[in-house]
C-alpha cells in the first residue's frame, strides 16, 4: 500500500454549507489529519463542516463562530472510505479551509 500526504482542499469557502470540498477517490482510503479554518475579515463569521457518505454526512461543526482575523485548528484522525466526502461552507467568502491528510491506495 502506498501512502501519499495530500492537501485535500485549500481555498475559500462558498456560501453553500453543503459544498463538496473533497471526495475520496475510488479504491482509496483517506485519513484526514487536520483542518485549519481562517477568517480574514474584520468581522466575525460562521462555518459548517461535515464528512461521510453523500446524503448522510456527520456534522463536525454546524454554524460555528469564528472571530475576525483568526484561525481555528481542528486536529483529528478520521478515516474516510472511497467515495466519502468532506463538505463545508461559511457565512462569508472571507473564510477559507485548509484540509490535510493522507491517501492510502
Amino acid at each position: 500500500m502506498a501512502s501519499t500526504p495530500r492537501f485535500l482542499f485549500r481555498g475559500a469557502a462558498t456560501l453553500t454549507t453543503t459544498t463538496v470540498l473533497y471526495t475520496v477517490p475510488t479504491s482509496t482510503t483517506t485519513i484526514v489529519s487536520n483542518i485549519a479554518v481562517t477568517n480574514t475579515a474584520a468581522t466575525a463569521a460562521t462555518f459548517t463542516l461535515g464528512m461521510g457518505t453523500a446524503g448522510a454526512n456527520t456534522s463536525l461543526h454546524t454554524t460555528t463562530a469564528i472571530a475576525a482575523n483568526s484561525t481555528i485548528y481542528i486536529d483529528l484522525k478520521q478515516a474516510l472510505s472511497a467515495t466519502n466526502t468532506i463538505t463545508g461552507g461559511a457565512s462569508a467568502v472571507t473564510v477559507s479551509f485548509h484540509i490535510s491528510g493522507v491517501e492510502v491506495v
